[in-house]
């Protein structure tokens, strides 16, 4: 009987981990893309994605057949949501291809361009609605709607495993990037993302000065108007140069 109820427990183990791992979405297709095709500067070689495009519609899917569960942990359903974002993003630029911006694409921020287990999710319902949630402000940087200004793409997929060291090195990479952030001992110009999400930046008692501090090589102590670089929305893509200007989606 001890044997009977033994070999019952570990048979109902294997059943619940194999099903725990079945409703997992397996990222290795989407690294793959990213190792491939994202450069360390987090440029982007679209048109080696648009010739592998069928993998990259293969994985997409694969993101909408699974939605997290409530058994997932923290950073399973964060890196699952991250990546959703930045492949929605990518998706939408790959369809239209080719363009010089995001923006030339048709109502890229509310278009639904995401379905999950029924519900139709556009970039704006997953950054705003989804990832703020989280309370983690770091996730700003972990996002890329394919623009110069966005935060590099990194070329590597987001697991549970990686994301929390991720957070940290993408943030701390951001800030202290020449590109987006111009912060020396006469400079500072900062990058838009702080002036649009002022708010998640100044949780826990902390100011958007204070944040900063916390990972730039060079310390800050005031911030104008005068501050923000205006955000460049042309596209991530390799040797693509001209700014595309614009507001806040």
């Amino acid at each position: 009987m001890k044997f009977l109820k033994t070999t019952t427990f570990i048979l109902l183990s294997l059943l619940f981990s194999t099903t725990y791992a079945q409703e997992k979405v397996n990222h290795s297709a989407w690294d793959q893309i990213l190792i491939l095709n994202v450069q360390d500067d987090g440029m982007v070689d679209y048109e080696g994605v648009t010739r592998d495009v069928a993998v990259f519609y293969d994985y997409f899917r694969s993101l909408c057949k699974i939605s997290p569960k409530e058994n997932w942990s923290k950073e399973d359903k964060l890196a699952y949501w991250l990546n959703v974002y930045n492949a929605a993003a990518m998706k939408m630029i790959i369809d239209d291809y080719p363009v010089a911006s995001i923006n030339e694409v048709e109502n890229p921020w509310k278009r639904k361009v995401f379905k999950s287990e029924g519900v139709r999710y556009s970039l704006d319902e997953i950054e705003h609605d989804i990832l703020r949630k989280f309370g983690d402000p770091r996730i700003h940087f972990l996002l890329n709607c394919g623009s110069m200004s966005s935060p590099r793409l990194w070329n590597r997929a987001y697991t549970a495993m990686n994301i929390n060291d991720a957070l940290e090195e993408r943030t701390r990479e951001f800030i202290n990037d020449p590109q987006r952030n111009q912060i020396t001992s006469s400079t500072v110009k900062i990058s838009q993302v702080f002036e649009w999400y002022k708010d998640d930046f100044e949780s826990n008692n902390i100011d958007v000065i204070d944040f900063i501090n916390q990972y730039a090589t060079v310390k800050i102590n005031k911030i104008s108007k005068d501050s923000y670089i205006t955000y460049d929305w042309s596209l991530n893509k390799k040797d693509i140069k001209t700014p595309i200007s614009s507001n806040q989606h």
